[in-house]
Parts: structure tokens; sequence; C-alpha cells
């Protein structure tokens, strides 16, 4: 028989630490969630432990799973918490019962990388959130920040993140930074210039496509050719990742894609890709929102679930 648990001097902190480990079912999010690190969540699920006398959780290689004694008691845990919240923090966000609406300004190519995980999560979690993703259409996401148009942009916003950084403590967005990559040259399987390295007069005498979510007629790579005194002919320019996989998988045009996003083209078979003859800067998803939205428990919890989304791609 497990010996009783002295209520007077249980930290009920440990309580709340309990509560977010059993919705994440993962020791790393859930950290994450209550601003700790992974061990100080560890050590006060083995304080609450020897508070009630018996195990509650035990490690899988997925995470986390609970005891009978933790399912028992979790409803009961959950609903005192909720109660208090309701007295001491009214505006606190409880995703399983408070609905939100969120507004993500990304790209085609980051929504059909991120947006399935994104969903996941929601549906296994009993959030009531729900999402719109919009399309992003700017290189400079600032201004639909500010307005409020979008609660969060997804994207590479280099001269964005130039201009916050140069403002420091003064800047009205904040950021973090998503994932790493690199961008790379496609083209269709069969393509002639599949068969060999590819050279920068190759590259400049092919015919080209252009993603641009802004419209315009030049991009990075162009940039860098014009500091090379060279310069290539932009046969098509499109907005969409998937329009650029469709026609470069049935065409004899090259592009140039994040390497990350060739999955969300739906065209991988049928692409085939080569490192450029020439070097672009590395490319970084970034995550930016409003400083508004910094300290709002609904755009935090948000915030993280893209950090999870993101997390579920790695290896």
């Amino acid at each position: 028989m497990s010996p009783a648990l002295n209520f007077r001097t249980l930290d009920l902190n440990l309580l709340r630490v309990f509560d977010v480990v059993m919705a994440e079912r993962n020791l790393t999010r859930a950290a994450e969630r209550l601003s700790l690190t992974q061990p100080a969540v560890s050590n006060a699920l083995k304080r609450l432990r020897e508070a009630v006398g018996e195990d509650l959780l035990t490690r899988s290689a997925h995470g986390v799973v609970p005891t009978p004694r933790a399912e028992a008691l979790w409803p009961e845990v959950r609903s005192a918490l909720g109660r208090l919240r309701g007295v001491l923090a009214p505006g606190e966000f409880d995703p399983a019962a408070d609905a939100a609406n969120f507004r993500i300004a990304m790209a085609d190519a980051t929504a059909a990388l991120f947006m399935p995980s994104l969903v996941a999560q929601i549906e296994q979690g009993g959030a009531q959130a729900n999402l719109r993703s919009l399309p992003l259409t700017v290189r400079d996401p600032t201004a639909l920040l500010e307005r409020g148009d979008a609660d969060i942009a997804v994207g590479f916003f280099p001269e964005t993140v130039a201009a916050l950084l140069a403002q420091g403590a003064n800047a009205l967005l904040r950021r973090q930074r998503l994932s790493e990559g690199e961008y790379i040259c496609v083209m269709r399987r069969g393509h002639p210039l599949a068969k060999q390295p590819l050279t920068l007069d190759a590259y400049c005498a092919a015919h080209h496509l252009l993603v641009s979510l802004s419209g315009r007629d030049t991009g990075l790579a162009d940039q860098v050719l014009a500091g090379l005194n060279r310069k290539r002919r932009v046969v098509l320019t499109v907005n969409q990742y998937f329009t650029a996989g469709r026609v470069v998988a049935n065409s004899d045009l090259l592009t140039v894609l994040p390497a990350y996003f060739i999955e969300s083209t739906g065209y991988r078979d049928q692409l085939v890709t080569s490192a450029l003859p020439f070097a672009l800067p590395s490319l970084h998803l970034e995550m930016l929102w409003h400083i508004r939205n910094d300290r709002s428990s609904a755009h935090q919890w948000l915030r993280a679930r893209l950090l999870d989304a993101v997390q579920a791609l790695r290896p």
C-alpha cells in the first residue's frame, strides 16, 4: 500500500508540470511549454512520484506513457487547475477548452511541409484552435503583421531579419529561426544537363523558371549572377512551388529551390537536383510575429506547436 500523500507539504507547481506532461506525453515539448529545462521537468516528476508514493509515468521510445494511477489522477488535477486558472489568471490560454483562430502567412510549399504535422497536433491534443493559412506574397511581412492581418509569418526574410537586428530592442517584430537549408538547381529527369556536373556556362545558356512570391522578375540567383557579370533568361515566373515543380517536370526549364521544398512540389520522383555552379547564401526559415503577441499565452502555444512541427520533420 502506498504511503498517504501529505497535501500540506505538496508543491502545487508539481501538479502543473504533471498536467502539461500528460497533455504532451513528451518531456521536451512539456519543458518548452513550461519554459523550463528538461532536467527540471524530470526532477519535478520525480518529486511528485515521491509525494504520491508510486510511479505515474514510464519512458517509451516516443516520450512517456502514463500509468493507470496517472490516468485516474489527471482529470481531477486538470479540473482543479482549470478552476484556479479561471480565478487567478482568466486570460491564460487553455488549448483544450478555449476556442481560438490563428492566421499564418506562408508560401504553398511551407504550408505543405508543416501543416500536416500542425493539424495532427491539434487533432491529437484535442485543441479547439482553428488555423487559416494565408498566401505569402511579399518579401517583407512587416506591414502584414503590424496591421494584424496575420498572427505569424513563416518564410525566408533576409532583409527583414537584418532590419530587426539593426533595430535591436526597438524592433516591433520578434523572430525565431525554424530551420536552415540550402538552394539547389532542379530539373526534370532525363534533362540533358542532368548527365554531368552543372557548369556556369551551361547554367547561363539554359532557360529558367523563377519562383517569386512577390511577383518580381528577378531573384537571388540573378543578383549573384550579376555580380559575376553573367545573366540568365527567365522564361517563366510563378509564385507557387507546386506550379514550379509541375512545369519543370514537363519542360527543359531549370529552377532554383530550397532543398527541403522538393517534396512539397508533388513531383519529387520526376525531378533531379544538381549543385549550383555559384554560391548562394544559406536559407534560413524564420517565424516572425508582432511584439504585441509576444506574451500572449495563446500565441505562445501556437509558436510552440510550429516548433514541434519543424522538429517532427527532422530525422
